[in-house]
């Protein structure tokens, strides 16, 4: 199993997600007509030209769905109970197509579970960057990660 028991992960520990992601039209289209975002921004190259950007605007919560789902296979893989939130999402920067995509973790706080003896809450900072080391995506989640099996 890949991913990080609670007790394996350490406050601190920082994460370089592989591989990097380029990001292409199909991607974009694709996800903003499953989400049901009709968006002009996302899907109109006419419109999108005529806007502050000047060409399509990936669509954000692709950008996020993408910055959190590559952290996976480093650090939850099998060992993740679940999500429990989202804080302090961000998109300080703007993803266009062609634009590739990298991203970082880092372990930010742990404690553990009131409730559940065999879970430990766990607390990820994500940072997606551009091909330009510019800042497109933070966000900070907090995940119940099951302790390791006594043996």
């Amino acid at each position: 199993m890949a991913g990080k028991y609670y007790d394996e992960m350490e406050v601190g520990a920082v994460f370089h997600h592989e591989p990097a992601r380029t990001v292409t039209e199909t991607d974009n289209l694709l996800f903003t007509m499953m989400s049901m975002n009709p968006q002009p921004l996302h899907i109109d190259a006419e419109f999108a030209g005529k806007s502050q950007f000047g060409q399509i605007l990936v669509n954000s919560m692709f950008t996020l769905a993408y910055v959190v789902g590559i952290t996976v296979n480093d650090t939850t893989l099998g060992t993740t109970v679940g999500n429990l939130g989202f804080d302090e999402v961000r998109f300080p920067g703007p993803v266009f197509i062609g634009d590739t995509i990298r991203v970082q973790t880092e372990i930010t706080a742990k404690r553990e579970s009131r409730s559940r003896p065999d879970w430990g809450i766990v607390t990820f900072m994500h940072r997606g960057t551009n091909q330009r080391d510019e800042i497109i995506c933070t966000c900070v989640r907090n995940g119940a990660i099951l302790k390791k099996p006594s043996e």
